[in-house]
């Protein structure tokens, strides 16, 4: 289970009267209304901001120059079908801006803090209560829970975008790192690789190891169910009919676009006149990137 998700982190007892629930939010400006009034009234609910920090250190950049940045190459990817051209056409570079500026605007810091803010500055933040909404992947869930979060603490829902149709959104999903067994090593090693492969999600072990230490999904019919709650949200949401986003991220041309990508992004938290900088980064280091991998 993928990228474009947003945790939220509800505080327990009775709503109020007229209060948005988190089922309730389907589309970006449903989103953008709740977090702009938790934002306004963060002292009164006792929290630091919406967000969490949207930290550019390089343990955190990855999400918005990766994970983030999925959303609009894959709606434009939907578009075009273009997902092996050497151009791309920023299609939804707005949205992507609407949503970034949010993270930034409703969050428990100044933009031009996050440079330096880490990965770990989000998760602490999140875990102690300093803010509702944490854009990460199901992974983080057995860190979360170590922090001392329980079940009825934490959801997930899509990333909105604001995007025609995305109240139909499901949940980011898909694999970009897999196992190889390299045709240089010896037979005997070779071997045992593929019986280490086979045995971690065959064995009870294993797939116990999987599903309730890590709290994975492992696509097989021998693994055992998770206990992630995330994953099994994603599941609840493909089996309601909601369209899984793919992870088109891996089309990027390069590390080089991202870290473009990054720099040009903290300029604009700084300075919020240069998103240019954003859309040439996205656009032209697109082209520039194709080029240089030919």
């Amino acid at each position: 289970m993928g990228p474009g998700e947003l945790r939220h982190h509800l505080q327990q007892g009775t709503p109020r009267e007229g209060w948005l629930q988190a089922e309730d939010i389907n589309s970006f400006d449903k989103l953008k209304a709740c977090a702009d009034d938790i934002q306004a009234r963060k002292d009164e609910l006792g929290v630091e901001g919406a967000f969490t920090s949207a930290g550019m250190d390089d343990s955190s950049s990855w999400r918005y120059t990766t994970h983030l940045a999925n959303l609009p190459l894959y709606y434009e990817f939907e578009k075009e079908h273009n997902q092996e051209d050497d151009e791309i056409k920023g299609e939804y570079l707005d949205n992507f801006k609407q949503i970034f500026d949010l993270y930034i605007t409703d969050s428990t810091c100044d933009p031009s803090q996050l440079a330096s803010k880490t990965g770990d500055d989000a998760t602490n933040e999140f875990a102690t209560g300093k803010a509702v909404f944490y854009q990460n992947g199901s992974w983080a869930y057995a860190d979360l829970i170590k922090a001392g979060m329980t079940d009825d603490q934490i959801g997930m829902m899509p990333i909105y975008i604001g995007v025609d149709g995305e109240e139909n959104q499901g949940l980011c999903s898909g694999g970009e790192n897999y196992w190889c067994v390299s045709s240089q090593a010896s037979e005997d090693a070779q071997k045992a690789t593929e019986d280490f492969m086979y045995w971690c999600v065959t064995s009870d072990t294993a797939t116990s190891i999987i599903a309730d230490k890590m709290g994975l999904t492992a696509p097989f019919k021998s693994a055992k169910d998770t206990t992630n709650v995330f994953s099994q949200q994603a599941v609840a949401m493909a089996k309601d009919g909601k369209k899984t986003v793919a992870w088109d991220f891996v089309y990027i041309p390069s590390e080089e676009w991202k870290k473009n990508l990054k720099q040009a992004l903290i300029a604009y938290a700084a300075d919020n006149t240069k998103w240019d900088g954003v859309k040439n980064a996205f656009v032209d280091g697109w082209k520039t990137e194709k080029a240089a991998s030919e």
